[in-house]
């Protein structure tokens, strides 16, 4: 919803002239946003209207590596031509559009190393769990579904745990939260709600936006919570402490296990569907393949999925939601300082230029995170009863 009047809660946040600023970077995401994915879909449907996929697969098989190299080189190219037709709409993006709005502080060559950098991984970890995945589904028969969910349900959780150690530093810097009143109060704070935390990390993410945020990574003693340098920069030690407050309702309120039960029961759903469709000929004549194979039926499943995932995501979001308001009332009944909480949010969104009134039905299909006017809400009526 576009609204040129400042709504009541972020009079004195917003002045007249940034608040347009925010419903023009609206206008400007929500357009490019269409734009993109028209372009997208359009690419995709042409490609398969026109017979790009068993050409493909004729090409591919005329080499003679095997139904698993194969496999991987025939979802390889049509990962890379994905990868080529997206790369204009991200340097758009982040180059133009970010740049106008006085969001983007990442360099030319800071981009082309972020993205050798997620293609090596890309090309390194996707390699390893397509083979598996192809391998199982090879040579394992009746069983290969459930295999499939136990070596990818492995793999989620090795990832999980080895993200914060090695894997996000390949892309930010990551420093202990030096001492001073901010770090005794959250470490204060900690032990006061017996959350086990020996530092919080503060990631440069100046290096790229002016944007800020936090987040809770990892498990066990790999977990961290983080906070970008331009968060630090722009709040009080106590809106920074009920920030991270909230970050730990998370954790204490066992959002982060209800998310991995979730997404483990969602990949054995997931494999369980694939290893019904993937030997149906139907499937494949709807891509106007005459040969049936495991790699491009992978392709066709998650393609003719995706509606279906749509909904699904529709209902997470919805628990994503939920779980947002009870980590606002953890932080707060646990700080006892609603204001700092209702201030850190009002200041993240102006910062950010987020949207303040989206439409209900909107929120409802894209949302992870309550509105912010919501959660203001939400946040005053536990101080007020």
């Amino acid at each position: 919803m576009i609204c040129d009047e400042v709504p009541g809660p972020f009079q004195g946040y917003y002045d007249a002239g940034r608040y347009r600023e925010s419903q023009q970077y609206l206008r400007s995401t929500s357009r490019f946003g269409w734009f993109r994915d028209s372009v997208n879909l359009t690419a995709v449907l042409l490609f398969w209207f026109l017979g790009g996929f068993p050409a493909l697969d004729h090409w591919v098989r005329g080499w003679g590596w095997g139904s698993i190299a194969g496999g991987m080189i025939y979802i390889g190219i049509l990962l890379l031509a994905r990868g080529l037709l997206v790369i204009p709409f991200n340097l758009y993006a982040v180059f133009v559009i970010e740049e106008r709005f006085g969001f983007n502080q990442t360099s030319w060559s800071t981009w082309v190393l972020d993205f050798i950098k997620t293609v090596s991984l890309t090309v390194i970890l996707g390699g390893i769990l397509l083979a598996g995945i192809l391998a199982f589904f090879e040579y394992a028969g009746a069983h290969a579904w459930w295999y499939c969910w136990i070596g990818v349900t492995l793999f989620m959780l090795v990832i999980q745990f080895a993200a914060p150690t090695w894997i996000l530093p390949l892309f930010n810097k990551f420093e202990p939260l030096e001492k001073g009143d901010l770090r005794t109060a959250v470490l204060d704070y900690a032990r006061s709600i017996d959350f086990p935390l020996e530092n919080v990390m503060v990631m440069d993410g100046s290096k790229r936006s002016s944007k800020s945020n936090a987040f809770f990574t990892g498990f066990g003693r790999r977990k961290r919570i983080v906070l970008f340098d331009t968060l630090i920069e722009r709040h009080t030690v106590s809106e920074l402490t009920a920030v991270l407050a909230h970050e730990m309702g998370h954790y204490k309120k066992k959002h982060i296990l209800q998310q991995t039960g979730i997404g483990v029961v969602h990949t054995g759903i997931l494999f369980f569907l694939l290893s019904v469709f993937v030997t149906g000929q139907g499937l494949f004549d709807a891509f106007y393949m005459e040969s049936q194979s495991v790699y491009a039926g992978l392709i066709f499943f998650g393609m003719l999925f995706s509606p279906i995932e749509f909904f699904a995501n529709v209902l997470l979001q919805a628990l994503s939601r939920r779980n947002e308001y009870e980590a606002d009332r953890f932080a707060v009944e646990t700080t006892q300082d609603a204001d700092s909480l209702i201030n850190a949010l009002k200041k993240l969104s102006v910062d950010n230029l987020g949207n303040l009134m989206p439409h209900w039905f909107y929120v409802v299909l894209n949302y992870s995170h309550p509105p912010i006017m919501d959660r203001i809400k939400a946040v005053s009526s536990r101080t007020e009863s």
